[in-house]
């Protein structure tokens, strides 16, 4: 298949094989194009998780939906999907699971006795934006909970859809109670379309970081994944162009391809750039100690070698240029009830 026969709107490009399952069956390569979204509901029992990785900040995360839409072949949440039997590949962007009952769950675990409040990610794994959001809404009735509640939370997304909330993201910024980190790998549109197909396009991205600011709503910018080969040479450019927007701080992460996740991006990028594909994931293997991936705590996030010591030396370089001297609000705690707070509910 050459790079114009790519299929377009999706990062996979085939299925890969469930590593839990004996026997799979695989459609016609022609049938892919033809896949539609599926939505099935889901009831789990419980909606925070818990995060027990060393290297990670948050001490609570909570998704909305299984699987996502956006179509981004590195997405390390790919695998998770193997777990309700479907594949990590196209299965992962077209067998979405919805957690409805999301809301009621979030709002049983802070009437918990005994709970001591901490900040919440919300999209731990994957996007509270994605496109499904749209029709279902649950993310924004989650964030109407952590108002309810004056619980902080944190808003992690690919997508400017962020900003048909900020009716709600607005009170819960003059508590202190909600930060937006956008996920921006690349301001160029063209590369943004291949790498992330399903998510806004750089100006809105661009655009809604002023917005939220405008709105005194904190914002961080996620410059992530960095790919050598692809986006390695936009660091600098991306730090200018969110600090210039309004961005308070950034973080960013270096591709790492676990598990299936590295069959997807395989193929993805073989069919996408396949006058580089190698290079880029020769490049990979460099920071990677010859591998594609990498999952022991801090290494994970540190690479090695001279193109990770470039890569870092870079971010360095930006983070004095373009962000030296701000400072990100730590979100509170105090103001947390432990019982819905009515008053809040009035102008509804």
């Amino acid at each position: 298949m050459q790079n114009e026969d790519i299929i377009k709107g999706q990062g996979a490009q085939r299925n890969v094989i469930n590593r839990f399952d004996r026997y799979t069956y695989e459609p016609e390569e022609e049938d892919f194009e033809t896949i539609k979204t599926s939505f099935t509901e889901v009831f789990p029992k419980t909606i925070v998780n818990q995060v027990k990785s060393e290297d990670l900040p948050m001490e609570y995360s909570m998704n909305p939906y299984q699987g996502c839409e956006h179509g981004c072949s590195y997405c390390f949440a790919r695998p998770t999907h193997e777990y309700w039997g479907y594949s990590a590949g196209i299965d992962f962007e077209r067998k979405i699971m919805v957690k409805k009952n999301a809301p009621e769950l979030l709002e049983k675990f802070f009437q918990k006795r005994g709970y001591r409040p901490a900040p919440i990610l919300l999209s731990g794994n994957t996007d509270c934006y994605q496109p499904a959001e749209r029709q279902f809404e649950i993310t924004r009735k989650i964030l109407q909970v952590c108002l309810d509640y004056r619980h902080p939370v944190h808003v992690l997304t690919k997508n400017a859809l962020v900003l048909r909330d900020i009716d709600i993201l607005r009170p819960l910024a003059e508590q202190n109670l909600v930060s937006v980190s956008l996920s921006i790998p690349t301001i160029n549109e063209t590369l943004r379309r291949k790498m992330e197909p399903r998510t806004s396009a750089v100006k809105n991205k661009l655009k809604a970081i002023e917005i939220l600011s405008e709105n005194k709503i904190p914002v961080n910018v996620m410059v992530a994944p960095i790919i050598p080969g692809l986006n390695s040479d936009e660091p600098l450019s991306i730090l200018k162009a969110v600090s210039e927007a309004g961005a308070k701080s950034f973080g960013y992460t270096l591709v790492r391809l676990n598990d299936s996740v590295e069959p997807v991006f395989v193929n993805w990028i073989e069919h996408a750039f396949p006058d580089r594909a190698q290079k880029v994931l020769n490049l990979i293997r460099s920071m990677r100690g010859g591998k594609l991936g990498e999952k022991r705590y801090f290494d994970r996030q540190k690479g090695e070698g001279n193109i990770a010591d470039m890569i870092h030396n870079t971010f360095k370089i930006g983070r004095k240029k373009f962000f030296d001297g701000t400072d990100f609000p730590k979100l509170s705690t105090q103001n947390f009830t432990g019982a819905k707070d009515q008053q809040l509910r009035l102008f509804d």
